[in-house]
């Protein structure tokens, strides 16, 4: 109880006795206006003009070629896998430490998840690529310019990077990886809109990345997600599936192959087109609330905050307290004392491979994900708190 006392007296500093959420969005009259500008307009649906003002809007943010907005960030990543050609006895590696939306895709595929390790290393979490080629190395036998799992006698097909809570993964080394092991790459971006690796918005170094803009996202459409691509032919199958595989020929509908209802409605996107333009100013509001939080824990011996990799530039989308290893036990006990006091902390999520569909799929040994899962607080961090 002492040591989360200690907790939240640091964190009062900030926060000061006003109850926040863990990250609640900002809406002002701009928001009000571009969604009755939509209704005024009744292109509410996918046929609607804004969710293609809204791909612009996040192809000249990111430096994409192409955008297929698409009702939430699950659905695509499943589509992303699936025009790569994953499909049912293929495997895909996967963070175990991470979202049930980075995983569930590769199931829908029917594909199976192969969850790989991360580390820690200067107050930064990632995958251990280094770790993860050693595994690798192990484990495959190259056949016929695919990577079998001579465990399994699986095609190991992909990965899934994640940009873990919006700190760019090391993509260098992702990239090596992938050419060593054949893999095809689709990077989660969910939570890294506005994030930078060496220069360059994440997402651009794999066959796609995917964005989410669910409410508790940098910015969000309600609920929605985009898929950026530098390939013209992936964005066209993409956008074609997405769009459930229609053409429209001497005004009839022909569909073609089995397509999906995806695109993001113009409603949503309008409200997108709203929260975009203030980017800029959340991305600034956050790593200022970073830095003071920084600033407050710096020197501490029993905590610290999770912050970016040299050279790469975060969102800090959500802002993540380290605990030590002989603190580790109480983080039950402070993420309950803060919520009681109206700091509204949370633990990561649980590793995937501990739950119940995903138990008996592949993995490396994953004890540094299991000791990060329990050393890990997430506190407001929404654009609001200051």
């Amino acid at each position: 109880m002492r040591f989360s006392k200690y907790i939240h007296s640091r964190l009062i500093k900030i926060y000061k006795n006003k109850s926040y959420g863990l990250h609640e969005p900002c809406f002002s009259n701009l928001e009000m206006k571009e969604i009755k500008k939509c209704i005024d307009s009744t292109f509410v649906s996918t046929a609607g003009y804004n969710t293609k003002k809204f791909e612009e809007k996040i192809k000249n943010v990111t430096k994409s070629k192409y955008c297929v907005a698409v009702v939430n960030a699950t659905t695509g990543i499943f589509v992303s896998l699936k025009v790569l050609g994953v499909k049912k006895g293929d495997e895909v590696l996967v963070p175990t430490l991470t979202f049930i939306g980075s995983v569930n895709p590769i199931s829908y595929c029917g594909a199976t998840p192969h969850f790989i390790d991360l580390s820690v290393n200067n107050n930064f979490i990632d995958i251990n690529y280094d770790k993860l080629d050693t595994y690798l190395s192990s484990i495959v036998k190259f056949k016929n310019g695919n990577s079998i799992n001579k465990n399994t006698g699986n095609t190991i097909k992909a990965i899934v990077p994640v940009h873990l809570f919006g700190h760019p993964s090391d993509m260098s080394k992702c990239l090596l990886l992938a050419k060593k092991y054949r893999l095809k790459i689709v990077e989660d971006c969910a939570e890294a809109l506005g994030s930078i690796f060496k220069k360059t918005h994440v997402g651009n170094f794999g066959s796609t990345g995917v964005i989410s803009f669910n409410g508790n996202k940098i910015i969000t459409t309600g609920g929605g997600g985009a898929i950026i691509t530098n390939s013209k032919k992936l964005y066209k199958k993409i956008n074609y599936i997405c769009s459930t595989a229609k053409i429209i020929k001497d005004h009839k509908i022909f569909h073609t192959e089995v397509g999906y209802n995806y695109k993001m409605p113009s409603l949503n996107a309008s409200l997108g087109l709203a929260q975009i333009s203030k980017l800029s100013f959340f991305l600034k509001k956050k790593r200022s609330l970073f830095k003071k939080l920084y600033s407050i824990f710096r020197t501490d011996k029993d905590t610290q905050i999770l912050r970016e990799p040299l050279g790469s530039i975060s969102n800090y989308w959500l802002q993540t307290l380290i605990l030590n290893q002989k603190n580790r036990k109480n983080q039950r006990q402070i993420i309950k004392y803060l919520n009681n006091k109206g700091i509204l902390a949370r633990p990561p999520w649980q590793p995937i491979h501990t739950l119940k569909p995903y138990k008996k799929c592949p993995k490396m040994p994953l004890k540094n994900s299991l000791k990060i899962s329990s050393s890990l607080i997430h506190v407001p961090s929404g654009a609001s708190v200051i």
